[in-house]
C-alpha cells in the first residue's frame, strides 16, 4: 500500500472514530445548535422590529438580512467543539496509544475536521430550516446555493483547522474550551447583526476590514440579490490565509507533543 493510499485509510478510520463520537453524544450537537436559534429567535422577535424599521423595512426585513450572520454565527460557534474533542484526545494519552501503531499521523488531525465539518453542516441544516420557518425568504438561485454552500464549506473548513491548531495549543480540555470564544464574537463586530455604517467610525473600521464581514456581504448577496462587489474574492482568501497558517501551526504543534 502507498504511503497516500494509507493516510486515506486511516483518515477515513479517524473521520469514522468521531461520526461516532458524535452519536454518543449528541448533547453536544444540541448545544452547538441551540445556541444560534436562540440569537435568531431573540434577535428577530424581541429586537426585529426596531431593527428592521432601521432598515427600511420591518421584522421580514430584519430577518433576511439577519440570518447569513446567523449561519456564519453558528459556524464559529460549532468549532468550539472541535478544539475541545483535539484537547482531550491530547491530554488524555490516546495519541501516545496511536503513536505505538501503524497509524499515519495527518489522520487524526484530518478526522477530527472532517468529522467537525459534518457536525457544522448538520448544525447549518437545522438553523436555516428554523429561520426559513419564522420568515427568512431566500431568491437565489441553484446556482447561487451552490455557491453559498461553497462559500461556507470554506468558511468552515478554515475555522475547523484554526480551532484544531487552538485545541493543539491548549494545556487543558477548559482552556481549549475558552480560547474559541473571540470567534463567536466577530459576527457582533462585523455586519453579521446590523449594518457597520451604523456603527462608530473607529469600530466600522475594524467591522468592516475584519474576516467575517465580506463572508457575511458574500453570503447575503448570494441569498438576497444585493450586491457582492469584491466581497466574495477577499472572503475566499481570508479563507485561504487561515487555513494554511492554521494547518501548519496545528502540524507544528502535532509534532511538537507527539515527540514528547
Amino acid at each position: 500500500m502507498t504511503t497516500l493510499a494509507h493516510t486515506f485509510t486511516d483518515s477515513r478510520t479517524m473521520f469514522r472514530r468521531q461520526l461516532l463520537h458524535l452519536k454518543r453524544y449528541p448533547s453536544l450537537t444540541g448545544m452547538l445548535i441551540g445556541l444560534p436559534v436562540i440569537f435568531l429567535l431573540l434577535f428577530v422577535y424581541v429586537f426585529g422590529g426596531t431593527l428592521g424599521a432601521g432598515l427600511g423595512g420591518g421584522r421580514q426585513e430584519y430577518v433576511n438580512y439577519l440570518t447569513p450572520g446567523i449561519l456564519l454565527f453558528t459556524v464559529a460557534g460549532a468549532v468550539a467543539g472541535t478544539a475541545i474533542s483535539v484537547a482531550m484526545d491530547m491530554t488524555e494519552g490516546i495519541v501516545d496509544r496511536f503513536r505505538s501503531m501503524d497509524i499515519a499521523r495527518a489522520a487524526l488531525l484530518t478526522g477530527h475536521v472532517l468529522g467537525s465539518l459534518v457536525q457544522i453542516f448538520l448544525a447549518l441544516g437545522v438553523v436555516l430550516g428554523i429561520a426559513l420557518l419564522i420568515g427568512f425568504r431566500p431568491n437565489a438561485t441553484p446556482l447561487e446555493w451552490l455557491a453559498v454552500i461553497g462559500v461556507l464549506a470554506a468558511t468552515a473548513f478554515a475555522l475547523t483547522w484554526l480551532a484544531v491548531a487552538l485545541g493543539m495549543a491548549a494545556d487543558s480540555v477548559e482552556t481549549a474550551s475558552n480560547t474559541p470564544m473571540f470567534l463567536s464574537l466577530l459576527p457582533f463586530l462585523g455586519s453579521g447583526f446590523v449594518p457597520t455604517e451604523s456603527m462608530p467610525s473607529g469600530l466600522r473600521a475594524f467591522a468592516d476590514y475584519q474576516p467575517f464581514t465580506p463572508v457575511i456581504e458574500t453570503l447575503r448577496g448570494l441569498l438576497l440579490g444585493t450586491g457582492i462587489g469584491n466581497s466574495a474574492v477577499i472572503a475566499l482568501a481570508w479563507c485561504a490565509a487561515i487555513s494554511l497558517l492554521s494547518y501548519a501551526w496545528a502540524k507544528r504543534k502535532y509534532n511538537q507533543r507527539a515527540s514528547r
